[in-house]
């Protein structure tokens, strides 16, 4: 393996030389810096990152936890944190928790040992052994998609959207609308959206019953499940619509209406959120809302490079939604 030594051999300068030109610091002539580069192509020298990272202190390294690495909302969010520290010159280390809560302060302590210069947090939880967690690693760090007291937090504005679906399908004339919901240790997903559900159906005078109420855990399978205890329990007086928390959940969902002879719309009305790709192809497509996932990412990451160089940065960042109205309303 060649090493900087060697090149310094070849090109006949001292290793500090090779040193400068290669970090870009100091002055070297032209023809020095030439011939050092040359050489460093034709041998493939890389230099070593951790020697690099014990000089600097630095290990040009960001820690990204995620709570599912296949969902398209992880790949677009990633996307987008990449795109911005890229050209600064960092890489990404990923890890997914899987949706386990005890994973994600698992890794976040994980993360601190690997010496990553910063972390963001895909959370889909908020609790005190969590926050207590990220204090202790002392580093820069950012909260994405969940409210993280005492960090600086990109968030959706998960209530309103929210309101906005609920309020469509009455405007639409459906008064009895079902709800497929999370767990509510995931505050945004969980509590802000089913909070905003049941308030805006009480604004508009309409009884909230619990028979049309159920919960998921983000998964195809749970939306099924659910649809299905629904209308075991709802008899002759079943609901008009759902309002189901993620596309995932609501395509679960449909399924299990179409495999009972419901017509969709028709019977019973189906919403999701997420604007996921199947959203749009499933039969009948699909009204959603749709979170900038990408532009979040983007936006995380611009804030944890601020906070790298010692700026201050807001405690909170709400990122904008649009509705999209399709078939299955």
């Amino acid at each position: 393996m060649t090493t900087i030594n060697d090149i310094a051999k070849m090109a006949n300068v001292s290793r500090t030389t090779v040193s400068r030109v290669l970090n870009n610091s100091g002055y070297a002539s032209e023809d020095v810096r030439k011939r050092i580069l040359k050489i460093v192509e034709e041998t493939g020298y890389m230099p070593s990152v951790s020697a690099k990272s014990l000089r600097t202190k630095k290990s040009g390294v960001i820690g990204v936890i995620l709570p599912k690495i296949s969902t398209e909302t992880a790949s677009r969010v990633v996307g987008g944190i990449n795109e911005v520290v890229a050209k600064e010159d960092f890489q990404i280390l990923l890890t997914d928790t899987e949706l386990d809560k005890e994973k994600e302060i698992e890794y976040v302590r994980l993360l601190k040992s690997r010496h990553v210069d910063g972390i963001i947090l895909l959370s889909t939880n908020v609790n005190d052994r969590l926050i207590q967690a990220v204090t202790e690693t002392n580093l820069p760090f950012i909260s994405l998609g969940q409210a993280l007291p005492g960090f600086t937090s990109v968030v959706y504005d998960d209530y309103h959207a929210a309101v906005d679906m609920t309020n469509m399908l009455i405007q639409k004339g459906h008064e009895k609308i079902a709800f497929i919901g999370v767990g509510e240790d995931d505050p945004a997903v969980g509590v802000l959206r089913k909070n905003a559900y049941v308030n805006t159906l009480e604004k508009h005078g309409y009884a909230i019953d619990d028979r049309f109420m159920e919960v998921g855990d983000f998964s195809i399978e749970s939306g099924y499940e659910g649809m299905k205890r629904i209308l075991k329990r709802c008899g002759d007086q079943c609901p008009t619509a759902v309002f189901v928390v993620t596309d995932r959940m609501a395509i679960g969902a449909m399924e299990y209406l179409k495999e009972q002879g419901y017509r969709i719309p028709e019977d019973i009305a189906v919403t999701g959120i997420g604007a996921s790709t199947m959203s749009k192809y499933v039969s009948p497509s699909l009204t959603t809302i749709q979170y900038h996932n990408k532009e979040a990412g983007r936006k995380a990451a611009e804030l944890l490079l601020a906070q790298m160089k010692n700026q201050k940065t807001d405690d909170k960042f709400v990122q904008t939604y649009r509705l999209i109205s399709r078939d299955s309303v």
